[in-house]
């Protein structure tokens, strides 16, 4: 088995050579991609939030895997980076990409509920966790990634992510899961 033959979405390496051109240097890892697309897949009709949308690579893989009656919300607060996953996602209705600052959005829009989360920005995962997590439904899946260390991180960066791993470890609603592969993964399943 080679979990790294990963067949891509289609307009990944499109926008992959979009990011490029504008020197985006924090995509997500293709296994992290190729496993979210398989968790989305696994919720037809379902509603998925992004937090943290970049260029639109991990949206690529959400809006491939979502059938005709899913819709996700797709959040990031850079205009610039937004104007890449418009051009591909903006015509089909059941993606909406905001720019919007994501600690707001959570926190003015703590009736909404998802089917999963993933987050990918530091609202989501270090800032509003709590409101954050509570926008899932029961049985929704919070997923993210860059828990192992990465060559980008600051040196105060480390203390942080096992905080977020000792706090997620405590909350008796979720059932988690920790993943030593791609970039370190942290799935979570809100069980009430």
């Amino acid at each position: 088995m080679d979990d790294l033959t990963i067949v891509l979405p289609k307009e990944y390496s499109d926008i992959q050579a979009d990011s490029a051109a504008i020197d985006f240097s924090m995509p997500s890892d293709l296994q992290a991609g190729s496993l979210l697309r398989t968790l989305v897949s696994s919720r037809p009709g379902g509603q998925f939030l992004e937090i943290g949308t970049g260029t639109g690579l991990s949206l690529a893989w959400i809006v491939e895997a979502m059938d005709a009656g899913s819709t996700v919300v797709s959040i990031d607060n850079s205009e610039a980076y937004l104007s890449i996953p418009r051009r591909y996602f903006s015509k089909d209705s059941r993606v909406s990409i905001l720019c919007e600052d994501g600690k707001k959005w959570i926190l003015e829009n703590q009736s909404a509920r998802f089917d999963l989360i993933f987050a990918d920005a530091w609202p989501g995962k270090y800032e509003v966790l709590d409101e954050t997590l509570n926008l899932l439904k029961t049985g929704g899946i919070y997923f993210i990634d860059d828990m192992l260390p990465q060559s980008n991180w600051p040196a105060d960066h480390p203390a942080k992510v096992e905080k977020l791993v000792n706090y997620l470890d405590t909350r008796t609603d979720l059932h988690l899961t920790k993943m030593n592969w791609s970039t370190g993964l942290i799935i979570a399943t809100k069980i009430h």
